[in-house]
């Protein structure tokens, strides 16, 4: 066995002192030169776990192949204490756990004759024969711990919880990108009873079921000067005394590009600074300001400008805000969110925040999703039981010229309801509600709306025609494994029973639905996640008779992207291999738009009065003007900062746009779309319109 055996160990440490002075003594190695500590270390530890791991039966029906990295520390008391597993297979860890535990206890590492805390990294290969000795895999990487002098004087290693990872142990918001959701999910996903749906998630409670300590550890490179452990490890800023913490951070996304338009080049320009931090164990606050210009492709700069608002400016950048011109055919957007969130005990937490929120497991939503700009909310996650109840309130505008009065753009509100209810380990169940509405006859925000059980339906029949605009869903998802799960949403805009089933395409047939599926460490590959989705939407789905009563914010929709009146199938691949990553995505659709010069609404525009319908039956997807939509998206990039989820990329973009009846304003296209960045990764970019 030992003939088959390498020693593998990867080792976290800080440079700054003697390693002479660092290294544990394992057993055996009590009679080596400090020279040779290091390497008699390694090789006994790792000769020691392969010639005790018994490999899983799940393992071997899987003929898995691939590296199980383990996280463990050789305390100060000389035990070994198993961190973190980077594997699929929980059978694996449990028995790499038993294992580490059986080793015998040894002489910690020193330094000034103090013991202190190691910790390091263990990569086993499967099979375990791949492990060849005469190919020793020797490499430094730095812990997330660092010397400091405690209470006692006595020179040991901060935890993780204390320093670096503070805001792993806070009421903050997971900040909400697909990629990074996507890893979060595997793991928040085996647990027996989380719920997925509602996003984002909150730091604290995710870790109840992610070691996230232990996966960003993992990343953290060997950089001992102050400029290298600013740019590769840490915040830039980090202050804590005695009850409180803070960090703060400069937020950049530095892109250049060109597409195949006449556009010489294009770019983004952000800078911003990100404030985070906490008061106690309960209350925890955010706030960022990005102060941005930018030119993109040539079809996202039609987009955002034929989304422009009353009041002279030319667009609205998707997900963004409002745009003013700036240089030549290019935008100046200024966006700015904040929150605080508080959790008193284990069932609540109220958050009140200028931001976005999305509901369901999808890439997609057919309820709330990150598509619109930033807007104020307040909302509340009731956990007990099964059951996750999520009640949220918010503040939109309306910005089109014909609701604007006096320059002030129209203000409505929002209030949603959504149940998750896990039936089962496997199957969890959502209702969702919504209702929308404005300021008639000057109620404002209307306290029929405020109590947080009420069934808005009913309240939106009770208070007259122009209560506001509800909509109802259900939404279900079925582990099948802990690396496999099915996910599904309807949502009913309108239900007229008789027109619905008579077969005859009602426009009352209002809804959307959504159906997809997604496979964790696909086909026995580490850190492959794919994804695959369906979506649809019917015409007029979305839209109101009432002008502001519309499922969208400052002229973006509230749900689906693509608003309504389409169907489409999404691919998404995510891959992770250390620092580098890798992420792409395929669109294939059909929507159908308003014909130019015909003053009828085809039911795809969500802004536009119901009541202008041509006909009342034989409605179907994709009637007015019917385009094929094909998208193809592949970045590839390094992840520069773990604290701060800063990244180095290079982007590639296909678009093909394909209308049944063309115009000089509505045109056939094909685009390609090369692009390079740096880039603080804190929100999505989505351009897959």
């Amino acid at each position: 066995m030992k003939n088959l055996i390498t020693p593998l160990l990867l080792f976290f440490t800080l440079c700054v002192f003697s390693q002479k002075e660092l290294y544990p003594v394992y057993k055996g190695c009590e009679s080596v030169e400090n020279d040779s500590l290091k390497i008699c270390f390694k090789s006994n530890v790792t000769l020691d776990i392969l010639e005790n791991i018994k490999i899983p039966k799940t393992l071997e029906d899987d003929n898995y192949i691939g590296t199980a990295n383990v996280v463990f520390y050789v305390t100060k008391e000389g035990n070994f204490d198993v961190l973190y597993v980077n594997t699929p297979y929980k059978e694996l860890e449990a028995e790499f756990e038993r294992v580490f535990k059986e080793l015998p206890q040894i002489t910690p590492a020193k330094f000034n004759n103090h013991a202190i805390e190691m910790q390091f990294v263990l990569p086993i290969k499967f099979p375990l024969s791949e492990n060849n000795k005469q190919e020793p895999l020797v490499e430094e990487r730095l812990s997330v711990k660092y010397f400091e002098k405690d209470k006692d004087e006595d020179l040991g290693l901060i935890k993780p919880d204390s320093l670096q990872l503070l805001e792993h142990h806070s009421q903050l918001n997971i900040p909400y990108t697909h990629q990074q959701y996507a890893v979060l999910d595997y793991y928040y996903n085996r647990a027996e009873n989380s719920h997925t749906a509602s996003k984002p998630y909150v730091y604290s409670e995710v870790m109840e079921y992610v070691d996230l300590d232990a996966q960003k550890s993992s990343l953290m490179k060997n950089k001992t000067g102050w400029w290298g452990r600013k740019l590769w490890n840490e915040h830039m800023v980090q202050i804590e005394g005695k009850g409180f913490w803070f960090t703060i951070d400069p937020i950049v996304d530095l892109q250049i590009g060109k597409d195949n338009s006449d556009i010489d080049y294009t770019y983004n320009n952000t800078r911003g600074i990100q404030i985070q931090g906490a008061i106690g164990k309960k209350l925890s606050f955010y706030t960022s300001f990005f102060e941005s210009q930018g030119r993109f492709a040539e079809y996202v700069n039609q987009y955002a400008e034929s989304m422009a608002p009353a009041g002279g400016n030319p667009a609205i950048i998707p997900g963004r805000g409002i745009a003013k011109e700036f240089g030549d055919g290019a935008y100046d957007y200024p966006v700015a969110e904040a929150y605080l969130s508080y959790t008193p005990n284990k069932t609540f937490n109220f958050q009140f925040g200028h931001g976005k929120n999305f509901i369901g497991d999808g890439y997609r939503s057919m309820f709330i999703s990150d598509a619109s700009s930033p807007y104020p909310y307040f909302k509340i996650n009731t956990t007990f039981w099964k059951i996750r109840y999520t009640n949220t309130w918010t503040w939109l505008r309306d910005v089109r010229p014909e609701v604007t009065e006096d320059g002030v753009f129209k203000t409505k509100y929002m209030a949603t309801h959504y149940l998750s209810w896990n039936v089962t380990k496997k199957l969890n169940i959502g209702l969702f509600e919504s209702v929308i509405w404005d300021d008639s006859n000057g109620r404002g925000f209307d306290v029929n709306y405020l109590n947080p059980i009420i069934f808005y339906r009913a309240i939106e029949f009770s208070t007259g025609s122009r209560g506001g605009n509800a909509v109802i869903g259900l939404s279900g998802k079925y582990k099948f494994s802990d690396r496999f799960s099915m996910y599904t949403q309807l949502m009913i805009d309108e239900f007229s029973s008789s027109d619905v089933f008579s077969g005859e395409g009602s426009w009352k047939n209002k809804n959307g639905f959504q159906i997809g599926a997604k496979y964790h460490h696909a086909f026995g590959v580490d850190n492959l996640h794919l994804q695959v989705e369906y979506n649809a939407v019917r015409p007029y789905t979305y839209s109101h008779n009432e002008i502001v009563l519309n499922y969208g914010n400052a002229n973006q929709s509230m749900a689906h992207l693509w608003g309504s009146n389409f169907r489409e199938f999404i691919l998404i691949g995510h891959y992770t291999k250390d620092r580098w990553y890798a992420n792409a995505k395929l669109i294939a659709g059909v929507k159908g738009f308003d014909i130019e010069g015909d003053p009828a609404s085809y039911g795809g525009d969500i802004y536009r009065n119901y009541e202008d319908r041509p006909y009342d039956t034989g409605v179907e997807i994709g009637q007015g003007n019917t385009t094929n939509i094909f998208i193809g998206d592949l970045q590839v990039g390094y992840l520069v900062n773990p604290a701060v989820n800063l990244k180095i990329f290079g982007g590639f973009t296909y678009r093909n746009f394909n209308p049944e009846i063309t115009s000089t304003t509505f045109d056939k296209s094909n685009t390609t779309w090369v692009s390079f960045g740096l880039r603080t990764d804190v929100f999505d970019w989505k351009f897959d319109f």
